[in-house]
This record gives structure tokens, sequence and C-alpha cells, in this order.
């Protein structure tokens, strides 16, 4: 059981053929959370440039984010994100203020994808010890 509650990495690289079918929808450009090996947009940013202190108004965002407790300052990025489209994809933590104050608000037309199964980030042979989703903001 201690793998389902592990933080040895809250890096987690999103699988490439995932991200291409999210792509063909929405024609990503910017990744906020990359490195030069993962980036999956042209434009993206770095630990080093800190995504959370760039712009990300009217882009349309594919945000893989941080896994560990520092998730709920992206979300609120994607939240308050201006005249754009940010797409996270995300543990489905359900139990989370993060997700009730940002996600799962009345007000906002935020569309929640619940992925079916458990996807295989990186290059690992196991699947995640968690399940994902795919949330829209459309700002």
């Amino acid at each position: 059981m201690n793998v389902h509650f592990s933080s040895n990495t809250d890096q987690w690289s999103t699988p490439q053929d995932f991200f291409d079918k999210l792509n063909e929808r929405f024609n990503f450009t910017l990744d906020p959370c990359a490195d030069k090996e993962n980036a999956k947009c042209k434009k993206f940013f770095t630990k080093e440039d800190d995504g959370l202190k760039q712009s990300w108004d009217n882009e349309i965002v594919f945000c893989n984010p941080p896994y560990g407790r520092v998730i709920k300052e992206w979300v609120k990025k994607a939240y308050y994100a201006k005249g754009g489209i940010v797409v996270m994809l995300m543990p489905a933590r359900t139990d989370t203020k993060y997700f009730h104050d940002f996600i799962y608000k009345n007000e906002r037309d935020n569309e929640i994808e619940f992925i079916k199964g458990r996807l295989k980030f990186g290059d690992s042979k196991n699947s995640a010890p968690f399940p994902s989703m795919i949330v829209v903001f459309r700002n």
C-alpha cells in the first residue's frame, strides 16, 4: 500500500499518445510545466522559468502540473488565466479543497473528464497508483 502514498516524485511525464489525442482537440500553444526533454509544445516553461509566475493569458494551455502539495497553486493559476483555454491533466482527487474551490464550481463551465483506467506516465511499465482526470477551464 505504500506505493499509493509515495511522494518519490511530483513529476509525471504525460504519455505522448494521450497528449496527441488532446492536442487534436485543442491545438495547444503553451506547456507551462515542462523541461527540455518532455515539453509538449514549442512554447514551454521549465521549473527555472516558474510557470506560475508567467502569463498564460490568451494561450491554449496544456498543463500536467507537479502532483505534490503545490498542485493547488497550478489549479488556481488555471482558474484565473484570461482569454484562453487551460487543459489540465491531474489526479482525480475530488475530496480536495482545490477541487471544490476551483474545479467543481457551479458558476463556471469547467469540463471534467474522468479517465477510465489508469495512465502509464513517462517510461513506466506500471500504471499510476491513482486515477486521473482532465479539467478544461474556458476563460
